[in-house]
């Protein structure tokens, strides 16, 4: 797996309060440390993987011969996902 996708993949965890109910008293009951405990948000992910899908084709948008072509896929690569800027 390369470097970026790793980077992208720490991005995506969030804290999320975790909370239990304890069967015998019926008390809520924080769990963890500090209340917390990490979450993977895979939609998260699924948009930083697409605006960097996005950023690879702007990047190319002013090469002579890629240029064009650039443009429209990233065009292309919003419209398809709905991304709004």
């Amino acid at each position: 797996m390369n470097e970026k996708i790793r980077e992208l993949i720490s991005q995506s965890y969030e804290a999320t309060t975790v909370t239990t109910i304890d069967p015998f008293t019926q008390e809520v009951v924080v769990d963890f440390i500090d209340g917390t405990k990490p979450f993977f948000n895979q939609e998260k992910f699924a948009e930083l993987i697409v605006k960097e899908c996005i950023a690879q084709c702007e990047k190319n948008a002013e090469h002579p011969y890629l240029g064009a072509g650039s443009k429209l896929s990233a065009f292309n690569i919003k419209e398809h996902f709905g991304v709004e800027e």
